[in-house]
């Protein structure tokens, strides 16, 4: 397996946007045990959160660099060139997709996994619903979140700038969108009927919010993290946050939640990134950054390396996940839905997810070697440069 990258990456984003990615697979797996480990049964967010903020985190630190070089417009293509991709990676992996679907049910002679894939309508009328996917309103299961990193791409695209130049004031504009997305209802609408699960108009505000984190310096952020204060509160609300879950699956539990809370803080809303998700989610993050500083010399463990490696390349680990969630699936359904079957599944896919950014990895190795210039006597030479 090939080593991290280089010293000055910072590995805890690579390695957290890995393990995020195999815990939206095993959670991806509907009746699957092992997706009870997950965060999402510990709190109130889940890998969701944990995968757009490190997005959000490295895109803007990546072209901030393009930005104060050559400029918003160069910096602007640059991001628009990647939504593109990312764009392109979507479709793509829906057609294979429907293909994948079609082809168990039809094996299988299954007519639920098209309901249950929410993919019905892809097979009465694919032409269709083909052009609405084009225009990413019609999204099957597993699906929802690349259409809405395309849309947050193509907004940082325009705020790169301003982001830049006014944080604070950017930062503002993001959590007043949020507000009146709550406050109005609003949303984008999805086919045949609906809207976004993912409501990119919400989750905005956590991606740019990763944006201003960083494009900031340490004295923007530094004495939040140094904080024990803070530590100390993040703790508490992880604690209660965990408490709270413990009755959702614990009935006889559910009296110690008091009916005022309830109607307070129910339902905590995915679509539109509930402000307890939000808060969960940054109370795990300064915990984990107090944990895991950067320096941290457990990063250069093997132990780590799976997890790393394919966070460095998790647009492609991303659509091959969803893949393996839906062939485990089927596993479960037609061979044998037992404990033991449900871990070889998860264990079974995180090591291809694995093995594949493994040989990706292997493969930009070996295309970033060039030939070096010929030496004057070859038999003195070293061989490649």
């Amino acid at each position: 397996m090939a080593p991290p990258a280089a010293a000055d990456r910072d590995l805890r984003l690579d390695l957290f946007r890995g393990l995020a990615l195999w815990l939206i697979f095993v959670d991806h797996i509907p009746s699957n045990a092992v997706n009870w480990l997950t965060i999402r049964n510990f709190g109130f967010s889940d890998a969701a959160e944990v995968f757009v903020f490190i997005s959000g985190y490295t895109a803007a630190f990546v072209y901030i660099r393009a930005l104060r070089e050559h400029g918003p417009i160069v910096a602007g293509a640059r991001i628009l060139k990647r939504a593109w991709q990312v764009y392109v990676a979507h479709i793509f992996l829906l057609v294979i997709f429907m293909a994948q679907i079609a082809y168990v049910m039809m094996s299988f002679q299954n007519q639920l996994y098209a309901e249950e894939m929410n993919a019905f309508d892809f097979m009465q009328e694919p032409g269709i619903t083909l052009l609405q996917a084009l225009l990413l309103k019609f999204k099957p299961v597993y699906m929802d979140i690349l259409p809405m990193y395309v849309v947050l791409l193509i907004g940082l695209a325009i705020i790169l700038w301003p982001l830049d130049r006014f944080p604070h004031l950017v930062l503002g504009a993001s959590i007043l969108l949020y507000i009146l997305t709550w406050r109005f209802g609003w949303n984008l609408p999805s086919y045949p009927s609906g809207h976004w699960f993912f409501n990119p108009l919400a989750w905005q505000l956590l991606f740019v919010f990763a944006a201003w984190c960083a494009l900031g310096d340490e004295n923007r952020l530094g004495w939040i993290l140094r904080s024990n204060l803070l530590l100390g509160l993040a703790v508490a609300f992880l604690v209660l946050a965990f408490a709270t879950t413990l009755t959702w699956y614990v009935p006889g539990w559910t009296r110690f939640m008091p009916d005022a809370v309830a109607r307070v803080i129910y339902p905590i809303d995915k679509t539109s990134l509930h402000l307890l998700r939000f808060v969960h989610f940054l109370a795990l993050a300064l915990v984990t950054v107090r944990l895991v500083p950067r320096d941290w010399p457990g990063l250069r463990r093997p132990v780590f390396r799976p997890a790393i490696l394919c966070g460095q390349h998790s647009l492609e680990i991303f659509c091959v996940g969803v893949f393996l969630s839906f062939t485990g699936h089927t596993i479960l359904v037609e061979v044998s839905p037992r404990l033991w079957m449900q871990v070889l599944v998860s264990v079974a896919g995180i090591a291809i997810m694995v093995a594949i950014a493994s040989v990706m990895q292997w493969y930009n190795r070996i295309e970033k070697r060039r030939p070096g210039p010929r030496p004057p006597n070859p038999g003195l030479a070293g061989g490649e440069a």
